[in-house]
């Protein structure tokens, strides 16, 4: 038995601002209709004792820890600087008009 029928899609279609064919409303209305048949199929499984979860999987932190390690210095990464200020910085075009 369908769920939604050629009226509903068209009425969404509508409140979308969208235009459809003929053979798009007929494909949308059964694509949804199947896609209710399946969340219809998901409803019968006994979720009871399920845990709610936020993912499917188990996931665990995947951060590294925090260490100290050598970095470039600010010469080393200004080197190849096309432009830099006198403080150290690198000097970009204006984007933005102020």
């Amino acid at each position: 038995m369908e769920k939604i029928g050629k009226a509903e899609v068209l009425h969404v279609a509508q409140l979308a601002r969208l235009e459809f064919t003929e053979e798009e409303v007929e494909a949308f209305t059964h694509q949804l209709n199947k896609i209710l048949q399946y969340v219809d199929q998901l409803k019968e499984l006994d979720t009871q004792d399920v845990k709610p979860t936020f993912h499917a999987l188990a996931q665990t932190n995947v951060m590294r820890e925090d260490e100290v390690r050598s970095s470039l210095t600010q010469e080393e990464a200004l080197a190849n600087a096309p432009d830099r200020d006198d403080r150290g910085f690198f000097r970009v075009p204006k984007i933005i008009q102020g």
